[in-house]
């Protein structure tokens, strides 16, 4: 019989949950402000996720580790369906429609936890030696961060596709990898950037680069910069907020609710924002960085990557200093597939910490995992 065991409580991460629950407190705010029914589709994903963080916090995830392969390929599988039968829009073929249910999945989204699980699987059943791992480890993982990126990439969702190579390069270079295979990486960028950028990049993408690099910014990167200048120290009341309410700000709700942001709380509002996500990343690297145990180590440094990388490009391009992509600010912009994706990897790190020492005694022991 299943039971709830109260001490397991007592390993369970409260902190980052208190930093999260400001994040989602004040996008609903601002979304509600903008578009009173964009917010209320947002409880309700907000709701979706909070059940989905409960169901995968209560998985025995360690005692099912070995389906996590057949979770990384059936996404594998999905990102395939996708280049066969996918739905197109704007010129882009990123999802699948759904039988029955009139609605389409872009498994692009899910790909991001199976890859961070992979990893994490991958790195735990050989962790490298002293010296970080050597060009044979090195390529077989690179295998699995490699393939999702090329799929994606190819839908067109080069965005998306950074990301995640970002993501699980970020990782394996944290974990440890020997210096020399470092070292020619990044030679090998240097060396053949230009040529990927001739050669591999969509006109659309050659062009938000040409917008970036120009001594005039696009009217969406004007816009943002108009709205951040105007809210000062303290911001603006809703009212005199035109920016916003006048529609000038494009994508005010999800791409650039930065600006959103700075426009209605100003230079303090915005401060007080990066202060709780650069809390949140360092929380997470501190997690990383004094657990020996590499299912914990691999999980929290992804996510602190991920939010950083997502947190960092969204401002960034909001201000002019990064080419404008769909890269949402984390847990605040509006969206479901997003959020959910965060609230499932932090489910699945809630689960890796508060179960450790039970799992590892059951494993010997008869203790039940609930």
């Amino acid at each position: 019989m299943w039971r709830f065991d109260k001490s397991i409580l007592s390993q369970f991460d409260f902190f980052s949950i208190i930093l999260i629950i400001p994040l989602i407190i004040m996008s609903h705010w601002l979304i509600g402000e903008a578009v009173p029914a964009l917010a209320e589709k947002q409880l309700a994903y907000v709701g979706v996720a909070l059940l989905a963080f409960l169901v995968v916090f209560l998985l025995p995830i360690r005692r099912m580790s070995w389906l996590i392969p057949f979770i990384y390929w059936g996404n594998i599988a999905l990102l395939f369906a996708v280049e066969l039968f996918g739905h197109s829009r704007l010129g882009a073929q990123r999802w699948i429609e759904t039988p029955f249910i009139n609605a389409t999945i872009q498994p692009s989204e899910f790909v991001k936890p199976a890859l961070i699980l992979m990893l994490a699987y991958l790195i735990h059943k050989n962790p490298p030696p002293q010296q970080g791992y050597r060009l044979k480890d090195f390529l077989r993982i690179s295998f699995y961060i490699l393939l999702p990126f090329v799929l994606i990439a190819k839908e067109p969702d080069l965005g998306t596709a950074l990301v995640l190579l970002l993501i699980g390069y970020s990782v394996l270079f944290y974990v440890g990898v020997y210096w020399k295979i470092i070292a020619t990486i990044v030679a090998g960028i240097l060396i053949l950037s230009p040529l990927a950028y001739k050669f591999m990049l969509h006109d659309y993408q050659k062009e938000r680069i040409t917008d970036f690099l120009s001594e005039k910014p696009s009217y969406h990167v004007q816009q943002s910069i108009i709205a951040i200048g105007s809210g000062g120290w303290t911001g603006k009341d809703k009212e005199n907020a035109t920016q916003t309410q006048m529609k000038f700000l494009p994508i005010a709700t999800s791409d650039f609710i930065f600006a959103f942001v700075v426009e209605r709380t100003g230079f303090l509002g915005a401060l007080a924002l990066i202060l709780l996500y650069a809390m949140l990343i360092l929380h997470l690297l501190s997690l990383s960085i004094f657990n020996n145990d590499y299912y914990i180590k691999v999980v929290t440094v992804a996510i602190s990557f991920m939010i950083f990388i997502y947190m960092g490009v969204n401002i960034a391009m909001t201000i002019g200093y990064a080419p404008v992509v769909g890269v949402p600010l984390p847990m605040f912009s509006y969206g479901g597939s997003s959020f959910l994706n965060f609230m499932i990897l932090f489910a699945i790190m809630q689960n890796l910490i508060t179960f450790r020492y039970k799992d590892m005694y059951d494993k010997g022991g008869t203790k039940s995992f609930v």
